[in-house]
């Protein structure tokens, strides 16, 4: 058994085959641009997918070149370890799917790094290809969920019920489902707000046409829930 001094030696400095290092990083890139077309064409974040998906391509190269010097020399990797322990990232990111897709950059930078080719190759595009599959899936069986808030004119003081009746068989007819949430009422206004369930945003139209000629005074609003801003 060699001692410690030997260990040491010999795990010191390996060399760096360019050629190798050329191959990763020529794989990491591609693989990355293709990460990125998949972001800008299935991701579904409020941000500029166009602008954040450019990103990939250098967390992925910057990663491989990094593990393959690191892997290198012991030196360098003892050093990361204390180099990396001060870095901080003051952008938090705020999607869940932003981080899943940054997450993979990396990962594909850290199995090239590593020399894992085929591995990393055949992974990237098994996860690629399940998440296209989810993705796919979910846009046709995909409903909408939304706030709709009315403003109705209570003319001539009607009763409440009056004017719910007609409102409630206009939106059954355009909606899937029809949650009663709020309602206040003034004198002269009614204000009702519902969240509803329809199947493809194009049945709105045809949902703020009728209210409109069933109300003309009627002022609607629409939130998507899906898309409302966390406190």
């Amino acid at each position: 058994m060699g001692t410690a001094q030997d260990i040491w030696t010999t795990g010191a400095s390996t060399p760096l085959a360019l050629g190798d290092l050329l191959l990763n990083l020529g794989i990491a890139g591609t693989l990355a641009f293709g990460l990125g077309l998949h972001y800008r064409t299935f991701g579904s974040t409020l941000a500029s997918r166009e602008s954040f998906s450019k990103v990939f391509p250098f967390i992925a190269l910057t990663t491989a070149l990094l593990i393959s010097i690191v892997k290198s020399s012991l030196a360098l990797s003892l050093g990361l370890v204390g180099a990396l322990s001060i870095v901080h990232f003051r952008t938090p990111v705020k999607e869940p799917e932003e981080l899943a897709y940054i997450f993979l950059a990396i990962t594909i930078g850290l199995g090239l790094g590593a020399d894992f080719r085929i591995a990393t190759v055949a992974s990237t595009g098994l996860i690629l290809g399940l998440v296209t599959l989810v993705q796919l899936r979910s846009r046709r069986v995909a409903t909408r969920n939304l706030y709709i808030n009315l403003g109705i004119a209570n003319e001539g003081n009607e009763p409440t019920s009056a004017a719910l009746a007609p409102l409630h068989a206009i939106l059954a007819r355009h909606c899937r489902s029809v949650d009663l949430r709020r309602m206040d009422t003034e004198r002269e206004r009614l204000e009702l707000t519902y969240f509803v369930d329809v199947r493809d945003v194009a049945v709105l139209g045809g949902l703020t046409a009728e209210l409109e000629r069933a109300f003309p005074s009627i002022r609607v609003t629409l939130l998507d829930q899906g898309r409302m801003p966390s406190l």
